[in-house]
């Protein structure tokens, strides 16, 4: 279970990684469809290390008792939803171009939206941050009460 969600959360931070080079300005529509895909991956992705982190909480690893009681693993819950929650403008707004890119057009991006768009993908990228942070000091107890 443990490879299992290593590997979803390194196929997120790809995914993450692809979409801060995909996202500049002019956009084409190339891009703008690998930004659309990369954001499919991220979210699959995920969804993985969701399921795998719950199922490993529940069933597997040291069992709910020990991560519930844990403040770095509270913490890195806390970011992880944070991140998904971020996550949330960015995907609306690449599924908005569906479109236009169907239709073999580049997909306007005013620049407020493009600032907006690429503070939520930082963002998103520091809460993995916090995430990292937080996973050898819960895995070593540091945080237990």
């Amino acid at each position: 279970m443990a490879f299992l969600h290593h590997v979803a959360a390194f196929a997120l931070v790809a995914a993450l990684g692809v979409e801060l080079v995909l996202f500049k300005l002019p956009l084409d529509r190339v891009r703008a469809r690998g930004l659309q895909v990369m954001d499919r991956h991220f979210g699959l992705a995920a969804a993985a290390v969701l399921v795998i982190g719950l199922l490993r909480v529940l069933y597997f690893e040291k069992g709910p008792h020990y991560y519930l009681h844990d403040a770095y693993f509270l913490v890195k819950f806390g970011a992880f939803i944070v991140a998904g929650l971020i996550s949330v403008y960015p995907t609306t707004v690449f599924l908005s171009w569906g479109s236009a890119i169907r239709a073999g057009q580049v997909p306007a991006v005013d620049p407020a939206v493009y600032r907006r768009l690429r503070l939520c993908l930082w963002l998103e990228l520091a809460a993995i941050g916090v995430i990292l942070l937080c996973a050898p000091l819960m895995a070593r107890g540091f945080g237990a009460f």
